[in-house]
């Protein structure tokens, strides 16, 4: 073999490798680009998997957050239905996390929860909610953790409305609230706004409209929160059943509240008690 034949061949094997080595490259290069191409679809089905977990979160219409409550309300029945109402925690969003049944009770509970929100009857034992406001007062101003309170009781009276306010109260709502009412009025308060009853407002904003300081009123002052309810009812012709239930309590305590108002005002008929109500616009 001559040397221009050693020469061919040596150049027809140089370019049959280099032409394998090429298709070798070639090979490689595709193989990375499925791997790429199956990674990025691995990817966006796992994102798409996220997003529609996500999808089926936000519709199942579920609260967006919790807001932590508690009850204060010295009967124990009323207490259970609003829990029943308003503290199915997945579907409203508010969590009870106390309850109590008279002012002591009340501040230790709420000091031990710190409550976002307490909805809190105006008419209890050991002093009515205007002194649970007074001995949590350094818990409502608090910066950074507030426990804010709306008021949620029988009596739409302008000055259990007006008391509880100056007191410290968020809002005021009647137990007449429907269950979806009371939960939006418990996140608004949970954020800091005003809420009341349509007819109540307008309490307010007339006692806070004047200047003037209300005037005392001694006889009045005799008188419980509980007893001046009874007052109230008694002055608009209700009979002692009627004022029973309506203030679940027994006819036999609304006999003794009667006779505690009487003894304190001393007044001796029912019929003497409703015109010194009447005179005080009590009706």
């Amino acid at each position: 073999m001559t040397d221009d034949e050693v020469a061919a061949r040596r150049h027809r094997t140089m370019e049959a490798e280099a032409e394998a080595e090429a298709e070798a490259e070639a090979e490689a290069e595709a193989e990375a680009a499925t791997n790429a191409t199956a990674a990025a679809n691995a990817d966006k089905g796992r994102t798409d998997e996220m997003n529609s977990d996500a999808a089926q979160d936000d519709q199942t219409g579920g609260p967006a957050r919790t807001v932590r409550v508690v009850l204060v309300d010295d009967h124990r029945m009323f207490r259970t239905g609003v829990q029943a109402e308003i503290g199915r925690t997945e579907e409203t969003g508010v969590e009870v996390v106390g309850e109590a049944a008279d002012v002591d009770q009340a501040v230790t509970v709420i000091t031990a929860t710190r409550p976002e929100v307490v909805l809190l009857d105006v008419h209890l034992p050991g002093g009515g909610g205007v002194e649970v406001l007074r001995r949590s007062a350094a818990m409502m101003a608090d910066p950074e953790r507030p426990v804010r309170f709306l008021a949620l009781s029988v009596s739409d009276a302008a000055e259990d409305v007006i008391g509880v306010i100056r007191g410290g109260a968020r809002g005021y709502v009647t137990k007449t609230i429907t269950g979806a009412d009371l939960v939006d009025a418990v996140f608004r308060v949970s954020d800091g706004d005003a809420v009341f009853s349509p007819r109540l407002a307008g309490f307010v904003l007339d006692a806070f409209a004047s200047t003037d300081a209300p005037p005392v009123d001694e006889d009045m002052d005799r008188l419980t929160q509980r007893e001046r309810e009874v007052l109230r009812l008694i002055a608009r012709g209700y009979a002692y059943k009627e004022i029973a239930k309506q203030l679940f309590i027994s006819v036999k305590t609304v006999e003794s509240h009667v006779s505690a108002v009487l003894r304190k005002l001393q007044l001796s008929n029912r019929h003497e008690l409703t015109r010194w109500a009447t005179a005080r616009r009590l009706v």
